[in-house]
């Protein structure tokens, strides 16, 4: 058992408040195999009071200046990127070929981003007899989900930074080794003390004590809606800037025109990533009646290529774990027909679920309307065009979306869908595009551009 001890606060590593401890586990075996400290209000007022201190420095240091220090931290994040991977493995239960290049590799994509970003970016503008500035809210809290400890992180603390921010990381409990190897790399980097700070801990405690903290200026909060809309109303009480990124039920619609086996395989993929623990998983697949039975088996048959333990590692934990369990049983119990998987374990050890295809699902269903977060995808049937928007946009989530279809019709959908981001025909993941959400799924909108504005203040100067 590997003990980790004290909390990256004020540019060093220093002993925590209490003696409380936090039990990392490895889904994939159920063994604990490390602790880390369990904060309390004193590491994060310590931490707090830190960034207070140093903010002043670091939003008046030049953007040029600032970009170097993010390089640095790009290069360290690609320098470490074996030991993020395998530590992403061992906590979140990631595959290996997935760790490396999605968790261990788009964080420094994301890092580097921001560094090039600021070598173009205006902070002022002319608007007619005034000028326009663009100046950093101040202190961050930034409280960060486990499906994706690493790029989470970064997604917050690289534009706050960027923007001239100083931040305060309360990462999740399940994978807070990532947040430490994330704070040794800031370190390595080279930034002022107190920019960045990082206090493990329990969300009800120290991540509460950072959403009630007077030196907090603006929280960044990714995780599940219910969390969000009570830190939402924390944070509005206070008249504090707050940036929320959570649920999903997103649609895939295949319309007439989609290449069916190229949708229905791409969709399947999508919410066999990472285990299903993706907001942005395309959880409902939308088919017209005539092609919906060749879709169903299609997607029995992509199901299939995911074998537990393989392309597709555990659940974080067994909570979350008997979760989605419960929701497959839910389904069943509302009639809904099991075409791959279920409810029972595909492995002896471990927090696997078994890839779950649904079909016959309607869209009043539990399953079609709440987040799951595991490998469990629902096909529901549609009539007409119109009929799959309302669908689409039955939900009270707009985080993500797909169409496939003829482009210029799979377009034309899209605009209509009331999601942040929607795929068309397969589109990649870009990073410099805005992502965030519509309804339910949050306020804000994090990486590139819109990412840094989240984190500023305008002032305008009259003349």
């Amino acid at each position: 058992m590997k003990v980790h001890d004290g909390m990256y606060i004020d540019g060093a590593w220093r002993p925590a408040a209490g003696t409380g401890t936090i039990a990392v586990v490895n889904p994939a075996t159920e063994e604990p195999f490390a602790t880390v400290p369990a904060g309390e209000p004193a590491d994060i007022d310590a931490a707090v009071r830190a960034a207070r201190a140093a903010f002043p420095g670091w939003a008046a240091t030049p953007p040029a200046e600032r970009a170097a220090r993010l390089a640095a931290l790009r290069d360290a994040l690609a320098a470490r990127q074996d030991e993020i991977a395998a530590t992403v493995t061992a906590e979140l239960g990631a595959p290996p070929k997935l760790a490396h290049a999605v968790h261990a590799g788009l964080p420094v994509t994301v890092a580097g981003s921001y560094a090039d970003l600021l070598g173009t970016y205006a902070f002022e503008e002319k608007v007619g007899n005034s000028t326009v500035l663009l100046e950093p809210v101040g202190v961050v809290g930034a409280i960060t989900p486990w499906n994706y400890p690493l790029h989470q992180i970064v997604a917050k603390v690289a534009p706050a930074l960027a923007a001239g921010c100083a931040v305060v990381v309360k990462p999740a409990e399940e994978t807070p080794l990532t947040a430490r190897l994330f704070a040794e790399c800031v370190h390595e980097a080279g930034f002022p003390a107190g920019v960045v700070n990082v206090v493990t801990g329990l969300g009800h405690v120290t991540g509460q004590a950072l959403v009630e903290h007077d030196g907090v200026d603006m929280i960044s909060f990714t995780g599940s809606t219910a969390v969000g809309r009570r830190i939402g109303a924390a944070a509005g009480g206070a008249v504090k800037r707050v940036a929320l990124e959570l649920g999903g039920k997103s649609a895939s619609v295949i319309l007439p025109g989609a290449d069916l086996a190229k949708a229905v395989a791409g969709s399947v993929a999508s919410v066999m990533s990472n285990s299903g623990q993706r907001c942005n998983a395309l959880t409902r697949v939308l088919v017209g009646a005539d092609r919906y039975e060749e879709a169903v088996a299609l997607a029995a048959e992509a199901a299939a290529k995911y074998p537990a333990g393989d392309r597709i590692g555990p659940l974080v934990s067994a909570a979350q774990r008997d979760r989605v369990v419960a929701y497959i049983e839910k389904g069943i119990a509302e009639g809904a027909r099991i075409v791959a998987g279920g409810p029972r374990p595909p492995l002896e050890r471990g927090f696997y679920v078994a890839p779950t295809v649904f079909a016959d699902v309607t869209p009043g269903m539990t399953i079609a309307q709440e987040e799951i977060f595991g490998p469990v995808v629902a096909f529901l049937r549609y009539e007409d065009e119109e009929d799959a928007l309302r669908i689409a946009n039955g939900t009270e989530y707009g985080l993500a979306g797909a169409v496939w279809g003829e482009p210029e019709a799979a377009v034309a959908f899209a605009r209509r869908m009331e999601a942040g981001q929607v795929d068309v025909n397969g589109g990649r993941f870009n990073p410099l595009a805005p992502f965030g959400g519509y309804k339910q799924s949050g306020v804000g909108r994090e990486l590139g551009a819109h990412g840094l504005a989240e984190y500023l203040h305008t002032k305008s100067l009259q003349f």
